[in-house]
């Protein structure tokens, strides 16, 4: 099957898709990596850490891209794995929603005044790191000029969001993680594999342009 292409047509759909109730947990589960992991940071912590990534879709070639990055290798967390800007809540972001267009532009230089807020998506626990994240949809009218921090991303990685609709681009593996030997279902495009939570988040996504987009 060809992947669909996915064209601006469908940003104000998506606004309205979003608004409605989201197929969060559901959607969530079919990229679930199993069993979890041996240790919960959320079960440890007082208080779970609060974050937020930001989907940002743009149109280059005439289709939506969705700019994800590789995050450096040496990163504590997640390193070398394909994720989607965003990060900590600072004591100074007014909401989430801030935090997600702050770490956004920290990590791949976007201008936060160019984002429109489409809406957001359900929030996903990363037990492994001890984070609620608050995942959120945004649009620019045209692609930013993006400038990755050397320090954390080693790679812009613009997805085509007809991707997430097409079924041969999604498998399943079991992978020798640092504490077991699990089940993990990811997304490929070309040489990039977007597992674990992002791509929970992302199956939610494609939960949502499914309703919207004709078969």
């Amino acid at each position: 099957m060809t992947r669909p292409s996915l064209t601006l047509d469908l940003v104000e759909p998506l606004r309205q898709a979003l608004a409605e109730p989201l197929g969060g947990d559901g959607a969530h589960r079919l990229m679930l990596v199993t069993p979890p992991p041996m240790r919960n940071l959320l079960h440890e912590l007082a208080e779970p850490r609060q974050g937020a990534v930001l989907a940002l879709l743009y149109e280059g070639d005439g289709e939506l891209l969705l700019a994800m990055t590789r995050r450096s290798p040496h990163l504590r967390y997640h390193g070398g794995q394909v994720s989607l800007p965003g990060g900590t809540r600072d004591p100074g972001d007014a909401s989430l929603w801030e935090t997600a267009l702050r770490e956004a532009h920290e990590e791949i230089g976007i201008d936060p005044d160019g984002m429109i807020r489409l809406g957001r998506l359900t929030p996903i626990e990363v037990p492994a790191s001890g984070y609620v994240v608050q995942p959120y949809v945004s649009y620019t009218a045209r692609r930013p000029l993006f400038v990755l921090q050397a320090d954390e991303v080693a790679e812009l990685v613009e997805l085509p969001l007809g991707v997430l609709l097409d079924p041969s681009a999604k498998g399943v593996e079991q992978r020798q993680l640092a504490d077991r030997v699990a089940r993990v279902p990811f997304y490929r495009y070309g040489e990039v594999v977007i597992w674990g939570a992002t791509a929970m988040i992302l199956s939610e996504l494609e939960h949502v342009l499914r309703r919207i987009c004709p078969e």
